[in-house]
Order: C-alpha cells, then sequence, then structure tokens
C-alpha cells in the first residue's frame, strides 16, 4: 500500500509528463500538419517543438502557439467532465493522480498566458499575439484563469475530497 506522500509524488510527476504530452503534442501535430517540424528540444525540465518559423505566415504562427493552450484546455474539461467517475475507482493512485492533472490542465497555461509570460520571454504568447493583441489575449487568459479556478474550487475540489474522506474513513 503506498503512502500518501508518495501519491502525490506520482501525481505531481504525472501531471508534468501528460501536460508535456498534450500541450507540446498539439504544438507537434500542428507543426507537422503544416509541414514545419524541425525537431524537438529538450531544455531543463522541459521540451519544446521546433518548427522553420520562416516558412510559416504570422497567422500559422499564431494558431501554432495557441493550439498547445487550447489543448489543454479541452483536456482540462474532459477531466472535469469524468471526475466524478474517476473518483469512483477504488486506486488511491489513479484519483489522486488525476486530481494533479486536473490542477495542470485547468490552470497552467491560464496562469502563463494572462500573468507569467511577461517574466519568462512571452514564449507562446508571442505568437499568439501575431493573431490578437497581446494585451487581449492576457486579458481572455485571465478571465479563464479565475473561471478555471472557480470550476476547480466548486466542482473538481469537493468530489476529490469527498471520496479521500470516505477512504480515509475506511480505514
Amino acid at each position: 500500500m503506498e503512502s500518501k506522500k508518495f501519491r502525490q509524488y506520482v501525481g505531481i510527476l504525472a501531471a508534468v509528463v501528460f501536460y508535456y504530452l498534450i500541450h507540446e503534442g498539439a504544438h507537434l501535430l500542428s507543426a507537422l500538419a503544416m509541414g514545419v517540424f524541425k525537431s524537438v528540444r529538450f531544455m531543463g525540465v522541459g521540451m519544446q517543438i521546433d518548427v522553420n518559423s520562416e516558412l510559416m505566415t504570422s497567422a500559422q504562427m499564431g494558431i501554432f502557439c495557441a493550439v498547445g493552450a487550447i489543448a489543454t484546455l479541452v483536456a482540462a474539461y474532459v477531466l472535469v467532465a469524468l471526475t466524478g467517475s474517476i473518483c469512483k475507482s477504488q486506486s488511491k493512485l489513479l484519483k489522486s493522480t488525476m486530481y494533479y492533472i486536473t490542477i495542470a490542465m485547468l490552470l497552467l497555461d491560464p496562469c502563463y498566458l494572462s500573468i507569467l509570460c511577461g517574466f519568462f520571454g512571452g514564449g507562446d504568447m508571442n505568437g499568439i499575439a501575431l493573431l490578437i493583441p497581446e494585451a487581449v489575449a492576457r486579458v481572455i487568459a485571465g478571465v479563464l484563469l479565475v473561471l478555471n479556478a472557480i470550476v476547480f474550487w466548486k466542482v473538481v475540489l469537493p468530489q476529490y475530497q469527498k471520496t479521500f474522506a470516505e477512504a480515509s474513513d475506511m480505514q
């Protein structure tokens, strides 16, 4: 039987891996579809899809940069919709892992695009700003951050709290 701390570490690690698979996977698929894929760069604890940007229009670059955040948002809401089913699982490890993955999918990109991109060189925001003004994109991301935080607080968290409390009562 695994400990709570073990489940937390596995959940956080899985959230990082899942986030990169979804976010960077969307970038990869869009780069392949546009015929501009160059390489996958591994840097520090992360990775990045490198493209032949000179072959891309501004709109293509904007779409390429936006698809990662769109994919994580879609994944987030699929996980929110599945929260009740996930919480019925007998596996504490699965529930803990899905809990952390849901948090990452709901909050990472909106937080980065609304607040953190200004401190860390822009990243995807540089391309998204080719489609819409950066200030508008940051406001949209900020609104999504608030809405997603409310969804987490009002929908996801209560279900997981209930299932983990029930599991504690059974011991």
